[in-house]
């Protein structure tokens, strides 16, 4: 597979560049090794497509997922305590866990306990795969990348998106990086508020 889109957002690209080349030079390298031929496994049951050898997003991810561990990228996750109180949330915000609890304890109200995973973290960069349903790139992106940033365990996060071309030969309902990419433009310079690279990938 390979690259043939990349948005720099809160000049993320920038600082992988700079700070963190080797991560970058590994995620190229382990997009560049899947053979996207090899996941043309999926026959589609869906109308229209009916019988259609497709792209199977479970294939694919099970490659991202073995050449990234073989560089060392793990699973990893941020883990605080919520309540409905705004002024409390607000407030404990940008404590650690522990704090969070027991503020929300001794403010009355009752912690709930939550925690955001990411499939692949390494030395302060997070990357996400999203070969999913559309709605979770939004929460990779609002939820996810920006949870691990505040919480002090990232530096920058990585999406990846199949481009439109490959994402028509794939089920529906699977995110493709122009939609994606619009939908950050339109939130603002800076929404979400965490420094992203998000590439876009073709076989």
């Amino acid at each position: 597979m390979r690259i043939v889109e990349t948005y720099s957002h809160l000049n993320g690209l920038e600082f992988i560049q700079v700070h963190k080349p080797l991560l970058l030079k590994e995620i190229k390298s382990v997009i560049k090794s899947i053979n996207a031929e090899s996941c043309k496994t999926k026959i589609s049951k869906e109308k229209g497509m009916k019988g259609k050898l497709l792209y199977s997003p479970i294939a694919m991810n099970a490659e991202f997922k073995r050449l990234l561990s073989n560089f060392g990228w793990e699973e990893n996750r941020v883990s605080y305590w919520v309540t409905k109180n705004e002024k409390l949330i607000r407030k404990t915000l940008v404590m650690d866990p522990k704090e969070q609890k027991k503020e929300i304890e001794n403010a009355g109200e009752s912690p709930i306990f939550s925690y955001n995973q990411t499939d692949f973290v390494k030395d302060r960069v997070a990357a996400e795969v999203q070969f999913g349903k559309y709605s979770f790139v939004a929460y990779d992106l609002f939820v996810k990348h920006l949870a691990f940033y505040i919480g002090d365990k990232i530096d920058v996060g990585i999406e990846i998106l199949p481009m439109k071309a490959l994402q028509a030969e794939m089920s529906s309902g699977v995110p493709y990086y122009e939609g994606e990419f619009y939908n950050v433009i339109r939130q603002g310079r800076g929404v979400p508020a965490v420094p992203l690279v998000i590439l876009g990938i073709i076989p």
